[in-house]
């Protein structure tokens, strides 16, 4: 009877006690962004990623995910500091936007951090689509070089002023990268214009594309007026005014209107807002020097530098002007 009796209080025990007790903790240390946004070492930081094949949020482990970003974003073929430079400029671009971490996460979709499509955020790749795109010999390969470069910078991040940063990154600078305020109009300190002579070897370092005039007047509008002016044989169709300070087209004459290095380069889908126009005939050839943005980390430049030896840290300090490295984790 005694005994009965000790079973049943332990049982009481348990069930009133212990079991509510487990339930509190689990609750205390489950979703991050109750718990501040310092991280201990051996725990998983969830990031809500918006999948739009799938119409769905998928959460998965943000050193997982960063994974998939470098695997999509920089050729596998690069020198491991340059895609340790990747992992941390990824990662830090990704703990900016996550709700867990003070970010506004993504505002189209309510619960999502971030998309994995390139045009909102950053691109990424699932393990399915890797090997589609390495093959399995490759994809044994590359997978554990990508997966070195992110283990081995876990929980870092890029910050000034003890703040996460706005880590942008492209593909060719081409001689120098570009200032936020040149491209988007607002200056951020650690985004600023600085020289690049590592990214000669990439193959978007330079393009020629040939548009024919009257493709241009459609893509800029007639009011440019660039048929008017070929046909009045009075001049150039198209001439450079004027440069930024990284040396890319800043203020550019096409027909009779006076345009932005940046509208045309997106209206005439060119590579770069550094180029040159010359006319032949009844079109305007573009030499364009570079591929992308221009502003934040310029990858061919990374791992240039990474070939002479530089690790990532010093890859990073160069391109982000200013910037500390801080851990999530807290180490």
């Amino acid at each position: 009877m005694r005994r009965l009796l000790a079973v049943t209080t332990l049982l009481v025990f348990v069930l009133v006690i212990m079991i509510p007790a487990l339930v509190v903790r689990l609750e205390v240390v489950g979703p991050a962004s109750q718990r501040g946004a310092t991280m201990h070492r051996g725990e998983d930081v969830p990031i809500h990623v918006y999948i739009p094949e799938l119409d769905k949020i998928v959460t998965m482990n943000l050193e997982d995910y960063i994974k998939g970003v470098v695997a999509a974003e920089m050729p596998a073929e690069f020198e491991l500091e340059a895609l340790k430079a990747q992992a941390v400029a990824a990662r830090t671009y990704a703990v900016k936007n996550m709700v867990a971490f003070g970010g506004p996460g993504l505002a189209e979709h309510a619960g999502a951090d971030v998309s994995v499509d390139y045009k909102q955020n950053q691109a990424w790749l699932s393990e399915t689509q890797l090997k589609a795109k390495w093959g399995p010999f490759g994809y044994e390969r590359y997978w554990g070089k990508i997966s070195s470069a992110v283990d081995k910078t876990r929980g870092q991040i890029l910050s000034y002023s003890g703040e996460p940063i706005n880590a942008v990154f492209h593909s060719t600078s081409g001689e120098h990268t570009a200032s936020a305020k040149e491209v988007w109009g607002f200056d951020y300190p650690y985004l600023q214009s600085v020289a690049c002579t590592w990214d000669k070897q990439s193959p978007r370092y330079s393009d020629k594309k040939e548009i024919a005039l009257m493709e241009i007047e459609q893509r800029l509008g007639p009011d440019t007026g660039v048929m008017v002016a070929a046909q009045s044989g009075s001049g150039a169709v198209a001439g450079i005014i004027d440069h930024t300070g990284s040396g890319r087209v800043d203020k550019v004459r096409i027909g009779s209107k006076t345009l932005s290095g940046l509208t045309v380069r997106d209206k005439l889908e060119l590579r770069s807002a550094n180029f040159t126009i010359e006319q032949k005939g009844d079109k305007l050839v573009f030499q364009t020097t570079g591929y992308g943005h221009g502003v934040g980390l310029c990858q061919y430049g990374a791992n240039g530098m990474a070939k002479e030896g530089r690790n990532y840290i010093n890859i990073l300090t160069h391109y982000y002007t200013g910037v500390a490295i801080k851990n999530i984790f807290g180490s």
